[in-house]
């Protein structure tokens, strides 16, 4: 369920009669998800400052070859800024069915992704750190790993003709989880 108070304002209404709205949070006490130290994600949204309606940002930091794993967002549209590093981000447009491959190399560089666009960012350099941003304060994300380990095995048979026994070996890496989010997932799972 969505929070009817989230989306775009275009005044303060929000802030009105509730006394001095808190304007401070320190994002690295939020943590989306984390790989290990150096693969971590950091999100501030409305759920940990009120006062920010109608928005959010994420702190991405990753190592040389760590993913955000393909996903998209139902709700919000993103762009995605480079701090430090260099990252490629691949977008899908899903009314062309094609593959745009964005380099990223030198601070300020930014990606836009539509809401609803199939997407992933590759860590191309260690300490490579990216804000992004979002149009809602409550964003909603479809993770691709979670698509896959949710469809039944029998669909990838049916569907694609793949062996469901070599699926479920492939798939079992990610069995379980809430989601990979920033991959690849230990090679000992």
């Amino acid at each position: 369920m969505t929070n009817p108070t989230s989306g775009y304002i275009t005044d303060n209404r929000n802030l009105t009669g509730k006394g001095t709205p808190n304007l401070f949070f320190d994002i690295e006490k939020s943590i989306l998800f984390e790989r290990n130290p150096e693969n971590i994600a950091f999100l501030l949204s409305s759920t940990q400052m009120p006062a920010m309606i109608g928005g959010s940002i994420a702190d991405l930091r990753l190592s040389k070859g760590f993913i955000r794993e393909p996903h998209w967002h139902t709700n919000a549209w993103e762009l995605v800024y480079l701090i430090s590093g260099a990252a490629t981000v691949s977008v899908l447009d899903p009314t062309t069915n094609k593959r745009q491959t964005l380099k990223l190399a030198k601070r300020g560089e930014t990606v836009f992704i539509p809401m609803g666009y199939w997407h992933w960012i590759v860590a191309d350099e260690d300490n490579t750190n990216l804000l992004l941003f979002f149009n809602n304060d409550q964003i909603q994300t479809q993770e691709g790993s979670t698509m896959l380990t949710r469809t039944p095995l029998e669909v990838y048979e049916n569907a694609y003709n793949i062996n469901p026994k070599k699926m479920e070996k492939a798939l079992k890496p990610i069995e379980g989880t809430e989601g990979v989010i920033i991959g690849p997932p230990d090679k000992n799972t």
